[in-house]
């Protein structure tokens, strides 16, 4: 296995943005990948902090250099700097444990995060349904499921708070104070807007507002926290109300600039707004941040929070690291009694 990828570990988020792939991309990614003759299989994982493409690779000349063109090529851009850097490489037993501990949540920006696992299922479905999945990478991915499973379910890595709605609530917090008596935007009713109503809801803010690009999802999601549903058309009135603003949208361009800001800020007369862009690509220019009386921040700021609350899960690391290695010796013998028996079917129940 060969893996070429970036995380937040590496590079910031303006690069890592440059690099995302949304699902249309990835599948016309995939696609590329399925019909190059020294590519045997193929996934791709891209989240708010990484974008990885495993490989299965019949030839060395298949390298970083080879996969940041393609990635290029299907972003229809021009990477004008050095990509160097950013990139990392991980090959055979390297790129086996890199996979386990991503699945396992030991790789993220929090530690033990539990939506990884189902972000990587996600790209393994989709993958399997471009055909770029066969013998090897049914063993992989099916191991690294079953392994972040095991790591959940035995230890306490996902205990407590271990999201990045989570983190950008207790920035939150840490920007505006109690949020009881707040009020709330939360604009994007995806998967990570939808984890950050529930804990708002917990939490008892006073008001939440939901504004999504489906009317529909926005009035469920509202009736099920207990908020209210809004129309981007309110956007500006509802933002020189509300105390705190998250964004989860995604959308390929910035639906708040610096100009629309500092027209709200102005009805505001210099009462503080708290905005959180947890979007992948940013949705909310950076330059807003440079407004008085604004408080921005990105999912590369989440970092302030997520260290204090780190050690909590801090213990499990021992556990879920022996049960990688386990998972690991696990995989070798497989692999190995398939290329013993090339016409098993095991790989299947792997």
């Amino acid at each position: 296995m060969y893996i070429v990828g970036l995380s937040h570990k590496v590079a910031p988020i303006e690069i890592r943005e440059k690099f995302y792939l949304n699902p249309l991309q990835q599948d016309l990614l995939l696609s590329e990948l399925k019909n190059h003759p020294l590519i045997d299989e193929a996934f791709v994982l891209s989240t708010c902090n990484r974008i990885e493409v495993y490989l299965k690779r019949s030839d060395n000349s298949v390298d970083p250099s080879f996969v940041i063109s393609l990635i290029a090529r299907t972003k229809k851009i021009n990477f004008d700097f050095d990509v160097g850097p950013y990139i990392y490489a991980y090959e055979g037993q390297r790129a086996l444990d890199h996979l386990l501990r991503v699945a396992c949540g030991l790789e993220s920006l929090v530690l033990g995060e539990k939506q990884i696992l189902g972000q990587v299922k996600h790209s393994v479905e989709r993958a399997r349904g471009s055909g770029t999945l066969s013998r090897y990478f049914n063993i992989l991915t099916n191991l690294a499921i079953r392994t972040g499973k095991k790591a959940r379910n035995e230890t306490a890595i996902s205990h407590g708070g271990s999201s990045i709605s989570w983190a950008a609530i207790a920035m939150a917090e840490k920007a505006a104070g109690n949020l009881q008596d707040k009020s709330v935007l939360v604009i994007g009713a995806g998967k990570m807007g939808e984890i950050a109503l529930n804990h708002l809801h917990e939490l008892g803010v006073k008001k939440i507002f939901l504004m999504n690009r489906t009317g529909e999802k926005a009035e469920q999601l509202a009736t099920q926290y207990n908020g209210v549903a809004a129309s981007f058309w309110n956007i500006k009135e509802i933002l020189s109300e509300v105390d705190i603003c998250f964004c989860a949208v995604g959308a390929p361009h910035y639906i708040l600039d610096k100009e629309k800001i500092a027209n709200i800020m102005e009805i505001r007369q210099g009462r503080k707004l708290v905005l959180i862009d947890i979007s992948m690509p940013r949705n909310i220019d950076p330059e807003v941040k440079n407004l008085a009386g604004v408080h921005l921040s990105s999912i590369d700021d989440l970092h302030e929070v997520v260290d204090n609350s780190m050690k909590k899960r801090e213990s499990s690391l021992a556990q879920v690291e022996s049960i990688i290695r386990q998972k690991i010796l696990e995989f070798n013998a497989k692999v190995s009694k398939l290329q013993n028996n090339p016409g098993s079917d095991f790989y299947q129940r792997a």
